[in-house]
């Protein structure tokens, strides 16, 4: 089938500061007049499906530098007809489509019985460029993994039918995004949460000519229908698996369409050449967020318990490898990715903060305490923007902090 335009899969971090420059590469591509649209479905169900969409909007707004709309269909019984009308028009209209988190199976269900399939289609062979990541990238294939429904609630291993849009360009695959996850810490979640001994038994369900195309997370493989070619972009890799074979195509390879759609097994990349002096011992990229999502693990462990000190100890070590890891080129473009989880890390802090006891000092101070010590820190290190942020934290939960030649005090509202 003769098309013109671009699937972009991404493994995960499509709303981070890791994808940004792919967003902004592929905008750069369609024109300056590029109309952009976000695609509600996978998180329809979802009490906060409004509020993600809001946040899409914002990060192309703020982060990207373009104006994005939202085609919203959240499902086929809840969207008035009108409603739908309007979501298929924006489609039909867009040049660039994204579509993100959400259960995967819930949106097949949904686009099964609407014309979205065949609208996204005939925009890719328009030339448009279409996004699919973390749940609408299990769509795109053949057949689509019940994650929720399999890792959560406890059944049987299985494949769903997906809607297949890759199929429709020739490309006989499965999409596996989260492909090197490891927020189970103690237990293996690789393989977008199925573990090894899952993954294989779905693995083994799958037909001959099927080959699992499994993405990183922060990662995006940008499949260029026009120019015959796959280009693998941010944090790791892509694996591409069939029959007890496997093809790993590393971050900046550029592979053919052929070896996508099985039509070759030869290792057929580009890839550009090292630079001289590049330290040969350099973490590979997969160990900077292996040990994130470890930390994440001990934060969120940290806050369920009220733990500042814990809280605050996590907080320091992400800084340490933020630090650290400025340094290897490896992990550049990880790190914005990295901040933004820092800065987030730091509010969830504040609120922790906000929603203890305010009837005592002695009920904030441990808290208190650990947030003033992990300010100074920052300020130690002339980290001024981070260190403002700690400070107004603790404002908007009316402890007060001045700063003195002993050092900061602090006291609750007007107290002294």
């Amino acid at each position: 089938m003769s098309a013109k335009g671009t699937i972009v899969l991404m493994g995960s971090g499509e709303l981070t500061g890791s994808m940004v420059e792919v967003h902004k590469d592929m905008l750069g591509r369609l024109g300056p007049n590029a109309r952009v649209v976000f695609l509600d479905t996978p998180a329809g169900f979802q009490l906060n499906a409004d509020q993600i969409s809001a946040k899409a909007v914002e990060y192309f707004r703020d982060k990207v530098g373009r104006p994005m709309a939202v085609a919203s269909f959240k499902s086929t019984a809840s969207s008035a007809a009108i409603e739908s009308e309007k979501a298929f028009l924006s489609l039909k209209q867009a040049d660039f489509v994204l579509v993100g988190p959400g259960s995967p199976t819930y949106a097949v269900r949904q686009w099964s019985s609407s014309p979205i399939p065949d609208i996204l289609v005939r925009r890719i062979e328009a030339g448009a460029c279409f996004v699919a990541a973390s749940a609408a990238a299990l769509t795109a294939g053949r057949f689509t993994l019940p994650v929720y429904e399999i890792y959560k609630v406890g059944e049987e291993p299985r494949w769903v039918d997906g809607i297949d849009i890759l199929g429709r360009f020739g490309f006989k695959l499965v999409v596996v995004p989260h492909w090197n996850n490891a927020e189970g810490g103690t237990h293996d979640t690789r393989f977008c949460f199925m573990g090894e001994p899952r993954f294989r038994v779905l693995e083994g369900m799958l037909p001959a000519e099927v080959q699992i195309l499994g993405i990183d997370e922060h990662t995006a493989c940008i499949i260029d229908l026009e120019r015959n070619e796959a280009r693998i972009r941010g944090v790791g890799g892509v694996t591409l698996r069939r029959a007890g074979s496997e093809l790993l195509l590393k971050k900046n390879d550029v592979a053919p369409l052929d070896v996508f759609m099985g039509k070759t097994t030869r290792r057929v990349l580009q890839r550009p050449p090292t630079s001289v002096g590049t330290p040969t011992s350099a973490a590979p990229p997969d160990s900077f967020w292996n040990d994130i999502h470890s930390l994440e693990a001990v934060f969120h462990d940290a806050r369920d318990a009220r733990d500042p000190e814990r809280m605050a100890g996590a907080i320091l070590e992400l800084d340490r490898i933020i630090w650290k890891s400025s340094h290897d080129l490896e992990s550049a473009e990880s790190i914005p990715a990295a901040r933004e989880i820092m800065r987030e890390w730091i509010a969830l802090m504040g609120t922790a903060l906000s929603s203890t006891s305010r009837t005592t000092p002695d009920g904030l101070g441990p808290l208190v305490e650990e947030i003033l010590k992990l300010r100074d820190e920052l300020r130690r290190q002339k980290r001024w923007v981070e260190a403002d942020v700690l400070r107004d934290c603790l404002q908007r939960a009316n402890v007060m902090v001045d700063d003195t030649g002993n050092g900061a005090r602090w006291r609750v509202g007007g107290q002294e």
